[in-house]
């Protein structure tokens, strides 16, 4: 009998041959698709699917993760592509339809999602000994997370934009697993999934702002910038891969997390790579950012990613 693995919008998918051509269009699946040991079979990414460097250095981009150039994807036959109701468009999706044999769409809402996420894609890859390594390893994480269950809530914001102010709202993953950790976000309620904000009025009453290092990249400008419209509310700033990736990331992320919460970790941020030779520079913003990088030593402008990038406006309802 044909198994099949279903999707999130209900698609199903048999298994895919040994020489299927994945083709990914989030940062963290594509991560995820690496780690399931599936590198050698990845055709196309975004230029923002950036981990593990070292495997997909090699891999042809294909725009941005809203902005996907469809005609060179198509050139590139594959026969899988994965996308994700936050990170994608509709649109890009129904086109994709068109040509790809296999859609697969992906929306984990919270870290348990991350467990039905390696069965999918392990399922359909033929990765099943790997994902259940990774399920093993993330089931042992959480149990540990099991133990905070007497913690004092904590009420935060958590800023993933500037310009206009913008957070997250309950139903996303950053919250959903900032929650674990008993911080709730604020505010409590929303409009949409990623509202814009009024920074003094919604700073009133939360405990700690925290600034997301992505999508903008917020740096100790801001954190100054931030202290000044709102006086004597903590800031800090926070690793935005290990609070909204999931995927594989979600392993360490939850353990970043874990140490956050208790004021054991910081975030530093690294200096960016040149986007061909790969030399670091402090003075350029990271990949996936708008601003300057170096491209063999000259300075180019990126346009910053658009306020739908992050999620919610102009992404796939399920």
């Amino acid at each position: 009998m044909t198994q099949f693995y279903t999707d999130v919008m209900g698609n199903r998918h048999g298994r895919a041959a040994p020489d299927a051509r994945i083709a990914c269009l989030v940062p963290s699946i594509t991560e995820l698709i690496c780690d399931l040991g599936l590198a050698a079979q990845l055709v196309a990414r975004t230029g923002f699917c950036i981990h593990p460097r070292e495997l997909v250095r090699e891999v042809p981009k294909v725009g941005g993760t809203k902005d996907v150039d469809l005609a060179q994807l198509e050139a590139l036959a594959p026969t899988h592509v994965v996308v994700n109701i936050d990170e994608n468009t509709r649109e890009t999706a129904e086109a994709l339809r068109a040509s790809v044999p296999h859609v697969i769409v992906t929306h984990p809402l919270g870290p348990e999602d991350n467990f039905g996420l390696y069965r999918l894609l392990g399922g359909i890859f033929g990765r099943e000994t790997e994902a259940a390594a990774l399920c093993a390893r993330l089931a042992g994480v959480m149990g540990g997370i099991a133990g905070l269950e007497g913690r004092r809530l904590r009420r935060v914001l958590y800023l993933i934009w500037r310009d206009p102010w913008m957070t997250v709202s309950r139903d996303t993953y950053i919250s959903r697993t900032l929650a674990r950790f008993h911080w709730l976000t604020e505010p409590a309620t929303a409009d949409a999934r990623y509202p814009v904000i009024n920074l003094p009025e919604a700073a009133k009453g939360v405990d700690e702002i925290l600034l997301s290092s992505e999508p903008y990249p917020f740096r100790a400008k801001q954190v100054e910038e931030i202290r000044a419209l709102c006086p004597g509310v903590p800031v800090r700033i926070i690793d935005g891969e290990m609070t909204s990736w999931y995927g594989s990331r979600a392993i360490e992320g939850l353990q970043y997390l874990s140490r956050f919460t208790r004021g054991e970790a910081v975030y530093e941020p690294e200096p960016p790579l040149d986007l061909v030779t790969g030399d670091s520079s402090a003075d350029t913003p990271r990949p996936g950012h708008g601003g300057v990088v170096y491209v063999r030593g000259e300075p180019v402008v990126l346009s910053a990613r658009r306020k739908g990038s992050v999620g919610g406006p102009g992404g796939m309802r399920p």
